[in-house]
C-alpha cells in the first residue's frame, strides 16, 4: 500500500521545503496538524513510513522514529515536474455540493487547475472568503487522499464573460477549450483528434499548453453562453447519450483526457 501523504502548510509550518535544505537521514519534527492526522487519527507508529509534500511538486519519503514526539527521519526526497499539457476544469457553481464533488473527483484524477464559474443558471453563489476556503479544503484533502505532490491551483471565480476571455486567450496561446453540452453535434472522438494534434505541437515546439473543460451547473449551460464560447474559439462536444450531473461530467471528461494524454498507464 502506498504510504499516506500529508500536505505541509508552507506559510506556517517550520519545515524546509527547498532541496538544498534537505538531506537523507535528516530528522524533522512534524507540524502539529500533520502529527494529529498521522499519529492520532491514522494511528501511525514508530517504524511506519509516510510522505510529506508542499503541494508544489516536493515529495519527501520519511519514517517515524518517535511517534510520541512527532519525529520523522528523511529517507529520500525529490521534486516532480508538472505535465507538459495541463488539465483545467472550469466548474460552474452547483447546488447540493455537486460542484465540490466534481472538484474532489477531478483532483483524484489529476486536474492541474480548478476555476469556479458563476454561470447564468448557477443557483449557488460564490462567497469570497467562505466558498473559496471550502473549495481549497476539498482540493487539499483530495490531494492527500490521492497521494499527489501537486495540489491543483484554485483560480478566481469567473463570470461567463470572463470564460469568453479564457477561450480567446486559449486560441492565441494554442490551448484548447472543450465545452460539454448535451445538444452539441461534435463527438468526443473528434475532441481526441484535437488532443492528438495538440500533443504533436507540444513535442515540436516544447511549449506547455492547457486543455480547459467547461462544465455547466445543474440547469445546464445556456444557449447564449455556448454560442459566445464557441464564437470565441471553444469546441462544444457531447460526451454521450446519457445526461450527466454537474458533479460527474467534468471528471468523466478529465478521465478520458488523462487516458488520451498517457497519464493512465
Amino acid at each position: 500500500m502506498t504510504d499516506a501523504l500529508f500536505l505541509l502548510d508552507t506559510e506556517h509550518d517550520d519545515v524546509p521545503v527547498n532541496s538544498d535544505e534537505l538531506n537523507a537521514g535528516w530528522k524533522l519534527t512534524l507540524p502539529a496538524s500533520v502529527r494529529r492526522h498521522a499519529i492520532q487519527a491514522m494511528r501511525l507508529k514508530d517504524g511506519d513510513e509516510l510522505q510529506l509534500s508542499d503541494g508544489k511538486g516536493l515529495r519527501i519519503h520519511a519514517v517515524l522514529r518517535d511517534a510520541q514526539q512527532g519525529i520523522a527521519q528523511v529517507l529520500r526526497f525529490g521534486r516532480e515536474s508538472q505535465p507538459t499539457i495541463r488539465l483545467s476544469l472550469v466548474q460552474a457553481l452547483a447546488k447540493s455540493g455537486h460542484d465540490e464533488q466534481a472538484i474532489d473527483t477531478a483532483t483524484q484524477i489529476g486536474v492541474d487547475e480548478v476555476i469556479p464559474w458563476q454561470a447564468d443558471r448557477s443557483i449557488a453563489k460564490w462567497k469570497a472568503g467562505r466558498t473559496d476556503r471550502k473549495w481549497r479544503q476539498v482540493l487539499e484533502a483530495a490531494t492527500e487522499q490521492s497521494r499527489r505532490s501537486w495540489t491543483p491551483e484554485l483560480g478566481e471565480c469567473v463570470t461567463s464573460r470572463q470564460v469568453v476571455a479564457i477561450c480567446r486567450r486559449a486560441c492565441v496561446h494554442g490551448d484548447l477549450v472543450v465545452v460539454l453540452h448535451q445538444d452539441a453535434t461534435k463527438t468526443w472522438n473528434q475532441i481526441e483528434q484535437n488532443i492528438a494534434d495538440l500533443s504533436d505541437r507540444c513535442l515540436e515546439d516544447g511549449r506547455r499548453r492547457t486543455v480547459y473543460v467547461v462544465v455547466g451547473p445543474e440547469g445546464g449551460i445556456s444557449d447564449t453562453e455556448v454560442a459566445s464560447f464557441t464564437e470565441a474559439g471553444a469546441e462544444a462536444c457531447v460526451l454521450g447519450s446519457n445526461i450527466l450531473r454537474a458533479s460527474t461530467a467534468g471528471p468523466v471528461a478529465l478521465s478520458l483526457l488523462a487516458r488520451a494524454l498517457g497519464r493512465f498507464v
